[in-house]
């Protein structure tokens, strides 16, 4: 089948639309129509309904899609093989992730930390955690970091590491005054979420429902750095990695609430789609310096009595 077909297909799926993928492509909008009739004609199913207001996939559509999705990556594998290119890894990490942890060990990777060549040419995406699982559930991504907070992944994976949990808030906030602070404390102020099912969720496991509910909470969806600033601004407290708040806590912005009782560290979890070929030396390279640059070993984990800060292990390049 032509890979251009293909092509199309993925296009009007990602954009929406015939118009908007043919721009995206390149190509005149009767062209790409004309690739999408033919790859109809091909399979002798419709895959596209058209409409006024765009495209959708037929279920034929949205069945193949995913398989467009691979056999469009394999041909950029052959064609990297035949140039004698290193084989791709498109990885995907939370924003928390990539503040701080993820471009250490992407470059101690390149640098020969596994003590030999990754052997791959890493991409990297950042964002939140629906868009990773979707993009990864499309076969747009290889590799996924995440924090486990929870959610089972499905499929290859394996905990690489883990972060220590911070409660923090502005120097200038109220609760940055105690000296410990208690639920009722919390249920006080503005409570900030990043998005549903991110770390701040693990305060309900130890305080309840009732912290998270009602006129406290506030969602900042999609932007770690927003979400920062309202908290530095005073706005709110928030709980999150103390990978994502490092630099924020060394420079004063943020300072760390002491709770009654110590929150659980979470784990970074890799995901990794199965069957990557040429590029599976590579991901296992990645995940051998990831677990090597885990930010909170479980010597550190385990010391510490419950309730007393436990600083999270400084990353090297090695």
């Amino acid at each position: 089948m032509d890979s251009r077909y293909l092509r199309a297909l993925v296009a009007v799926a990602d954009q929406g639309g015939i118009s908007a993928a043919a721009q995206a492509l390149g190509y005149a909008q009767s062209s790409l129509s004309a690739q999408i009739k033919r790859l109809e004609a091909d399979l002798g199913v419709s895959v596209l309904v058209r409409s006024g207001t765009g495209a959708v996939l037929t279920e034929a559509g949205a069945r193949l899609l995913p398989h467009a999705r691979e056999a469009l990556e394999l041909e950029e594998q052959m064609r990297r093989a035949a140039r004698g290119d290193r084989p791709r890894l498109r990885i995907g990490a939370q924003e928390s992730l990539a503040h701080v942890w993820m471009p250490d060990v992407l470059a101690a990777l390149e640098y020969g930390a596994n003590g030999t060549d990754s052997g791959v040419d890493a991409e990297l995406t950042v964002a939140n955690r629906r868009t990773l699982e979707a993009a990864f559930s499309a076969g747009e991504l290889d590799l996924v970091f995440q924090y486990d907070n929870g959610i089972g992944a499905l499929g290859p994976h394996t905990v690489v590491g883990h972060d220590r949990t911070v409660l923090v808030a502005a120097p200038s906030h109220p609760l940055a005054r105690k000296d410990v602070v208690t639920p009722g404390d919390m249920l006080r102020y503005d409570f900030l979420v990043a998005e549903r099912g991110c770390t701040s969720e693990m305060l309900v496991d130890r305080f309840g429902r009732d912290l998270l509910a009602g006129d406290q909470l506030a969602m900042i969806q999609g932007s770690l750095s927003a979400l920062l600033r309202l908290t530095g601004h005073g706005h709110g407290v928030t709980l999150l990695p103390e990978l994502a708040v490092t630099r924020e806590l060394q420079e004063g912005e943020l300072v760390e609430l002491r709770l009654t009782e110590r929150i659980r560290p979470v784990s970074i979890v890799a995901q990794w789609r199965p069957r990557l070929g040429a590029a599976e030396r590579g991901l296992h390279a990645l995940l051998d310096v990831a677990r090597r640059a885990d930010p909170l070993p479980e010597a550190t984990r385990a010391a510490g009595p419950a309730g007393s800060p436990v600083r999270a292990s400084a990353i090297r390049r090695r």
